[in-house]
């Protein structure tokens, strides 16, 4: 397909559609609840850690023995750097999904799991159909040792001029 014709193309309304650099197309459908919430995560996290803070969005971070991900939001460490053209788990402070029909069980189970075997220390499912949150923390081999579930709405912001403090744990290698 030529840069002309993909450029006269017209994709379907409500799909996001991505060109590789093999010259692939990928058309991923995006629903409204998916993106603005995505945008709300990101103008909040801004908004909290001040616009310099390392926030990636859809953007690859290196699992050594996993499918790397691509996840909605991230907040990496400030000394953070790319390792190649990707980020290192061993960066990765809070990791946060947001849920679209398609990707349910995938953000539900298979990230969870995923994410708490490579020691990541907080990681949300923001559902935007079921209007909540779960925080996942103390992570573990499988997965997290606390799921709390929040209904939409019902976090307060930190006081103004006070920054939420995320540490992470020393010395995080990929599991075994």
């Amino acid at each position: 397909m030529s840069i002309d014709s993909i450029v006269r193309t017209e994709f379907p309304e409500g799909h996001v559609v991505f060109f590789g650099i093999d010259g692939m197309i990928i058309m991923a459908p995006q629903s409204y609840e998916h993106s603005s919430t995505i945008k709300s995560m990101q103008y909040d996290t801004v908004v909290s850690l001040g616009r310099h803070a390392k926030t990636p969005s859809d953007v690859y971070i290196d699992f050594p023995a996993d499918e790397n991900s691509a996840p909605d939001l991230a907040i990496l460490r400030q000394d953070a750097r790319r390792e190649g053209r990707r980020y290192s788990f061993a960066d990765v402070l809070l990791i946060s999904e947001v849920v679209s029909v398609s990707s349910a069980r995938k953000d539900y189970d298979d990230c969870t799991a995923k994410y708490g075997r490579y020691d990541i220390p907080i990681y949300l499912v923001v559902d935007p159909y079921a209007s909540e949150v779960v925080v996942h923390t103390e992570p573990t081999g499988s997965g997290y040792a606390t799921a709390e579930t929040h209904p939409y709405g019902t976090g307060a912001p930190p006081p103004p001029g006070r920054r939420p403090h995320i540490r992470p744990r020393p010395g995080r290698a990929p599991p075994a």
